[in-house]
């Protein structure tokens, strides 16, 4: 499928936007800019687990987290409304940067509007993009994030929270997590919450 000027000049846009974390990780021997890195990894799987996925899905998988680091959590009670509301802002915040991007790109507005849609997480489990998206969102936290996420909590509350993660999925993405390179004790994790 042939690659716009357009297309090219958003995803380096979202890239460098996302160069600007001041947080960082270390992957296979390079530092990278924390969400740089997320957003690498998004494009990366969404063309493994959907090759051939429209250009606003993948305009939406680069900039599922750009800015993520300009509001962050503490700013936000401790609990589960203050994440909740953290998290309805950053959707919020995530779509405005990706809208202004793509403006400036000269996308066109059903163009922009779709990828604010996903963004927003609008009409999940029921929109086929925007369940796509959350099967990535998800498949890349389970391969990339959830070994040091397991790391600093109790088994039960990971239990927990992929159990919440996997009713999130579709069947394909659960399927999926299977032929992911996951440690012993993340598969074991996984099987509780796909027992219960």
């Amino acid at each position: 499928m042939p690659v716009s000027d357009q297309f090219v000049q958003a995803l380096n846009e979202f890239d460098a936007y996302n160069a600007k974390d001041p947080n960082h990780e270390d992957y296979q021997g390079k530092t990278f800019p924390k969400e740089l890195l997320y957003a690498l990894r998004m494009s990366e799987r969404l063309e493994k687990f959907a090759p051939g996925s429209g250009e606003y899905l993948q305009l939406a998988a680069r900039c599922q987290h750009i800015g993520r680091w300009e509001i962050p959590r503490d700013e936000y009670p401790m609990d589960r409304k203050g994440y909740l509301q953290w998290r309805n802002t950053l959707k919020s915040h995530h779509a405005e940067i990706a809208a202004q991007i793509l403006e400036g790109c000269k996308y066109q507005p059903e163009i922009i509007e779709k990828v604010r849609f996903l963004l927003l997480k609008k009409d999940l489990n029921r929109n086929p993009d925007t369940q796509l998206l959350e099967d990535i969102i998800c498949l890349v936290f389970v391969e990339y994030y959830l070994e040091e996420f397991a790391s600093r909590h109790d088994d039960e509350k990971v239990v927990d929270i992929l159990r919440k993660t996997m009713k999130k999925m579709s069947s394909k993405a659960i399927d999926e997590v299977g032929k992911l390179p996951l440690s012993e004790k993340i598969g074991s994790l996984i099987r509780q919450a796909a027992a219960n």
